[in-house]
């Protein structure tokens, strides 16, 4: 997988899908507009299973899940940066879409590099560099609500589980 680092803070909702596509709600149709404000071949480079790493503050603006599904859509696993805002934050999480806080790592990762995801570990790789970064592992409400695949699968997974008799 590759990394597409954006070395500033501040990449808000409009720069990830931007207002004009609002009216989609299908993922495929969302993710042929993922930052194309901000940089217009990203559809073309990225591909499945990348990651995006950024400064602080990502994901600000208007609160919209459209950015989690535009990103999603496109291919990109999962969006590592110095801080988020967190609106988009829990909707990453209520969506099963990771989101890892780690300072400087905008700074540390050559955009293009060839990068290992870790969730389990709480590791990022830089294959080409030869680095490994380690962060704090996602709290354990959000590893749940990712292994089901969102919030809603958790809870309708918590529910079921609820309601089953012991043996």
């Amino acid at each position: 997988m590759k990394a597409h680092v954006y070395q500033r803070d501040n990449i808000n909702t409009d720069e990830i899908i931007p207002a004009r596509y609002l009216n989609m709600d299908r993922e495929a149709d969302l993710a042929e507009h993922a930052m194309e404000d901000l940089d217009p071949g990203f559809t073309k480079k990225v591909r499945s299973g990348d990651i995006i790493i950024a400064g602080a503050n990502f994901g600000c603006g208007s609160s919209r899940e459209h950015a989690v599904w535009a990103l999603r859509g496109a291919g990109v696993r999962a969006v590592i940066a110095a801080s988020f805002a967190r609106i988009f934050y829990r909707n990453c999480i209520n969506n099963g879409f990771p989101a890892i806080e780690y300072q400087g790592l905008a700074e540390s990762v050559p955009d293009g590099s060839e990068v290992r995801l870790s969730l389990e570990k709480g590791e990022i790789s830089d294959i080409d560099h030869k680095r490994t970064y380690r962060f704090r592992p996602l709290p354990e409400f959000a590893r749940e609500i990712l292994e089901a695949g969102g919030l809603l699968q958790s809870i309708r997974r918590k529910k079921k589980d609820h309601g089953r008799k012991p043996s």
